[in-house]
């Protein structure tokens, strides 16, 4: 038989049995061609790593697979209710993206990373790969920052059986108060978009119990959004004087609100949503039952009222790494947001005044996060109550990446707010637990501020017992606070300090916190203060 009638004899098989080649993973369409080829997704391939990499000569350890054994892997169901697209739809790049960030936000994946891997007849294939994280965390916290140290006790849960939900039980002991509470949270709940978290706490200076329930503008193409809220409490509240209690009071609240949403989603890029809703905001001060301080009590509020709000949206996401964590992938909104909302507090609905009450936010990204970005957001508060301005805030923000190694981050931040007629409860405060790192906290008040911070940021390959990754820090901090505080101490002007630390990012551990051990030395401020602070604390970044 010729080579040629072989060759039709497999043909005509293959015909016949309707099969075609499979393209190889390394030649697949781009994602950009495969949304215009048209396909449509097919079998979704979930492979999930846990905890420890067995398989790693690092990692082939008896306490990292005793640890494997002892974890329940997110399951499927938990990762698959979290994704925009299903078998069947038309293949989306910004979707397949917009997937990876949802999975990313959870406390309980260190990594996410969704891609095409096979493409036959006009069907592709999606393979999900993800990381796990320990998240039965028990432990014991010891921090200190602005001359003042922290202790606390916790065990939590953050993937009860795989399926998301958080659970914690914790102990604080703080500068303000003692305090065990109880969380819960799941940000699916019964496999819906819907958030429910509840927290309950008794404290040494009173209680809290916070209720939220809402389904959120949870995607970009999100067409609504619901929920309400419920926060109670009762605390006491001291006001410092550089870096010391010096007045006190009492403050119990109560805050209610529901609310409505409605959007046409994303739409050439942008996305507009409207938000209305009525709110209850009652507080009320007074002196402290046993107060050893001179009582200074804010004036009491009562605003119930209806709200309008705007948000316009743009589509404009990048992601990179070696910013604010180390090895691991961190997502930046480098479009433009604007966002209003305007509420009208009445007497006949309750208030104790006639108010209107605003609130203002903008940010935008420039360049490119993966050379150098510029991050800029703005926020304008206040009421204007009986024909008064009242607790007017405005608030600018800068952040600026400028990398300069794989290695190596120059970084820059530039914090400032100005403020007039401010309740007493909302006052502008500077010192070593806002950023100031080498002062006492809350060391200055006054009714506007500026902070600036420059930081070298190091990202070393040391990784001891594939536990943590390792970095470090220089930086200088200067600020200061204009205006007189409420006690009538004037500002000490300018302050300086300069410093360096360490920078301990677990990557085992659920969450994305940092632990921070740094050293700052003052250069300005009152003979009183310590030459040097040291400051261990955790943070949600570098």
């Amino acid at each position: 038989m010729s080579k040629s009638a072989v060759l039709s004899i497999i043909l005509a098989c293959l015909f016949l049995l309707r099969v075609t080649p499979t393209i190889a993973e390394d030649t697949l369409p781009s994602p950009d061609e495969l949304e215009a080829l048209g396909a449509t997704i097919g079998e979704i391939i979930y492979e999930k790593k846990n905890v420890f990499d067995t398989t790693m000569p690092g990692e082939n350890k008896s306490l990292f697979r005793l640890a494997n054994r002892w974890h329940v892997i997110t399951r499927d169901s938990t990762i698959r209710q979290q994704l925009l697209f299903a078998p069947g739809d038309r293949f989306s790049k910004r979707l397949i993206d917009e997937s990876e960030r949802l999975l990313r936000k959870n406390d309980y994946l260190y990594e996410a990373k969704i891609e095409p891997v096979r493409y036959e007849n006009g069907v592709v294939d999606i393979r999900i790969r993800t990381r796990d994280l320990w998240t039965l965390m028990p432990s014991v916290s010891l921090s200190r920052s602005g001359g003042e140290n922290r202790s606390g006790f916790k065990i939590a849960e953050r993937n009860l059986l795989g399926t998301g939900t958080s659970l914690r039980l914790s102990y604080k002991d703080t500068v303000d108060r003692e305090s065990l509470s109880f969380q819960f949270y799941d940000r699916n709940l019964g496999k819906s978009w819907t958030t429910l978290f509840l927290e309950l706490a008794d404290n040494s200076d009173g209680h809290t119990t916070d209720v939220q329930l809402i389904r959120p503008f949870y995607a970009l193409d999100t067409r609504w959004s619901a929920g309400g809220t419920f926060y109670e409490y009762i605390r006491e509240k001291s006001l410092y004087d550089l870096g010391e209690p010096a007045a006190e009071y009492a403050e119990e609240g109560n805050q209610y609100s529901a609310f409505a949403g409605w959007s046409a989603g994303l739409q050439r890029g942008w996305v507009r949503r409207w938000t209305a809703g009525l709110v209850h905001d009652e507080r009320q001060f007074e002196p402290l039952a046993n107060g050893t301080l001179t009582p200074l009590i804010p004036a009491d509020r009562m605003l119930v009222y209806p709200f309008i709000g705007f948000e316009l949206l743009q589509d404009k996401f990048e992601s990179t790494s070696n910013r604010d964590l180390i090895d691991r992938t961190e997502d930046f909104y480098m479009g433009t947001r604007l966002s209003a909302n305007i509420g009208l507090a009445n007497e006949g609905f309750g208030s104790d005044r006639d108010s209107f009450l605003y609130r203002i936010e903008a940010s935008k990204g420039f360049g490119d996060i993966d050379k150098k970005a510029l991050i800029l957001s703005s926020t304008l508060s206040g009421r204007v109550d009986d024909g008064t301005g009242a607790n007017r805030e405005l608030s600018l923000s800068a952040k600026y990446y400028n990398q300069i190694s794989d290695k190596r981050l120059f970084f820059m931040t530039l914090v400032g707010g100005h403020g007039e007629n401010l309740d007493l409860d909302n006052l502008i405060e500077l010192g070593g637990d806002n950023g100031l790192r080498g002062y006492p906290l809350r060391y200055q008040t006054g009714d506007s501020k500026i902070l600036f911070t420059a930081e070298e940021r190091y990202f070393t390959d040391w990784y001891p017992f594939k536990l943590m990754r390792v970095g470090g820090a220089v930086f200088v901090d200067v600020g200061r606070t204009w205006g007189p505080g409420p006690l009538g101490t004037e500002s000490l002007g300018w302050l300086r300090d300069v410093g360096f630390g360490f920078r301990l990012v677990p990557t085992r551990a659920s969450g994305r916190d940092v632990i921070h051990i740094d050293f700052a030395f003052p250069l300005d401020g009152d003979p009183s203060i310590d030459s040097f602070q040291i400051n261990i604390e955790t943070k949600k970044g570098f």
